[in-house]
Order: C-alpha cells, then structure tokens, then sequence
C-alpha cells in the first residue's frame, strides 16, 4: 500500500463503519481529526489520539473548524440507506449532497485533497456486467442520485477550481464493526440470523448478485486515492467478482454450521439486480488490487463474532 504518513487529516464519519477503519489505519503515523454527529456512529470507535469536532456535516461553520491545518480529507459522512432516501428524499438530499457541498468547499479554502465515498448505487441497473467507470448512470433511487450528483461535484470542483477530488465509487463494503443498513448490512444480518438458527431472509428472490468488497480492502483504495496523481475522475472499489445472495445465504450459514432455513420475503423498493465492478481503470491507474476473499471475510467475522 502507499505509504501515508506526516498528514494533517480529516475524516468525516471517523466513528462510523468504514471511517471507524479509516481512522485506525491513519492514526498511527498522522494528525487525525474525526468529525462525526455519532447519530449512527459509535463513539467509542474514534481512537484516543484523533481529535473529535462532533458535529452535523451540514454545519458549515463546524466543518470549516475541523479542516483548520488539514491537507488531505477522507469524506465518508452520509445517509447511507436506499430505503431512508426513498422515505425522505429531502433530508437524504441535505446530509448526502449539502454535506459534500460544504466539505468541498471548505476544503477549497484551505487546500486539501479530498477523497470522497461515492457509491455503485449511481450506475442503477446496469445494462452489462461487470460495470466499468464509463457505464451509463440511471440511478434507481434518491439515494443513488445523490451519490451521483457528488461524483460530478468532485470533478467539477477539479476542473473549475484545481481542487485534488477523488471520488470512489464502494460496491457493496462489509467486514468488521458492521451493523446492518442495507449497503451490505445484508451480511451481518445473514450472520445473525445464522448463528441464532433463525431463518435467514432473502428479499425477492435471491438471483440478485453483488460484489463485496471487504473494508481493509476499501480502506487500500482510499489510501490509493489519497496519493495518486490521476486526481479529478472517480474509481470502482469492489473486487471484481459476485455471488448471488443466495449464494451469499448458503455461505454463511455453511460458515456458522447452522440449520438456519433460506426463507423468501418481498423485494425491496430500489433494489438492483446485477452487481460487479469492473477494476480495470482502479488497477491500472490506482495500483488497486482486491486482497480479502469473501469466503474468507466471512470466515473471519464468524471468528471475530464468536470471540
């Protein structure tokens, strides 16, 4: 991985799932601050050694203070749900699109990179798989649209204003720390379903296939993004390959021994019915390589878990 070291760093989101990662990873060797409501994030995951500014992405003035002497930020604050944006379009708008707007802009004044956490979720129901960077964008929610429009505020605050943005377009992350949500929340559902030999429920038919992607993985890209010179376009972040949730099902419960019956329920608003990134470009410009199998991934959680 490349290296990261001697930063002054922001990460907004630091206690939730993947900027809980981040931060540990970052901590080490840089300044960390963490900038986070903790509405969903956990406190307890922001390391001593960062400094937190709890506060609302949506607070302009907040966000200023915490980019004060910051040279790089890692933008992972967001509404992360399919169905809340579908439920409430204007508030997933102001957290998702307003938020980004403010951290963008505040990261102009001061002159920061900035890496952003897009999603798959923009590109819709792909006509193809697997999806490059240049497939249409038919987003099939608010959500995703949202996800979208803060793809093209990063590229064009590059253009117009020379700021270094690099947004990563996350397929379905897991791993560790995890707890539900429906971005791949789906695995810890299926492996606490699993575990207590309750059914494990498949929504719609289970044919849908998603790429996932474990977090230490994510966290490598993001460090990628941070150090590249190919600023100002986004990257696929995923591994390349999928399985369908099915499949997903029968893994985990073959992982937790369990007898756990694959039960069908209604299929969810949005959902998409075929997932996989296409790497080439996170490859060949990045250095990205998946490391994590999600066989293994799994087999880790069910370890962890039984800790």
């Amino acid at each position: 991985m490349a290296p990261l070291s001697n930063h002054h760093i922001l990460v907004t989101g630091g206690a939730g799932f993947i900027g809980s990662h981040l931060t540990d990873h970052l901590i080490p060797d840089n300044d960390v601050v963490v900038l986070d409501d903790f509405s969903s994030g956990d406190r307890s995951k922001v390391p001593d050694d960062a400094t937190i500014v709890d506060a609302d992405i949506r607070d302009t003035e907040a966000v200023s203070r915490a980019l004060e002497d910051v040279d790089t930020v890692f933008h992972q604050a967001a509404l992360v749900s399919v169905a809340a944006s579908i439920d409430a379009p204007t508030r997933s708008h102001a957290i998702n699109v307003d938020g980004t707007l403010a951290v963008l802009e505040g990261a102009r004044e001061v002159d920061a990179r900035v890496v952003l956490a897009s999603s798959a979720a923009i590109y819709g129901h792909p006509e193809t798989v697997p999806v490059p960077e240049s497939a249409p964008k038919t987003p099939a929610s608010p959500y995703g649209l949202e996800k979208l429009t803060i793809d093209h505020y990063a590229r064009l605050y590059h253009e117009r204003y020379g700021l270094e943005a690099v947004p990563l377009r996350y397929f379905n992350v897991y791993g560790p720390g995890q707890r539900g949500g429906d971005y791949s929340g789906v695995i810890d559902i299926f492996l606490e379903q699993a575990r207590a030999d309750a059914p494990i429920t498949v929504h719609g038919d289970g044919s849908q296939t998603r790429d996932f992607v474990h977090v230490e993985d994510v966290v490598r890209a993001n460090v990628l993004a941070a150090t590249t010179d190919a600023v100002g376009r986004a990257y696929n972040v995923g591994t390349g390959s999928s399985v369908t949730v099915v499949e997903l099902a029968e893994l985990i419960r073959d992982a937790t021994d369990s007898s756990s019956e694959i039960v069908h329920t209604g299929a969810r608003d949005g959902d998409i019915d075929q997932s996989r990134a296409d790497l080439s470009r996170s490859r060949n410009t990045l250095g990205y390589e998946p490391t994590v199998a999600l066989r293994d991934g799994i087999a880790d959680l069910v370890a962890h878990r039984t800790k």
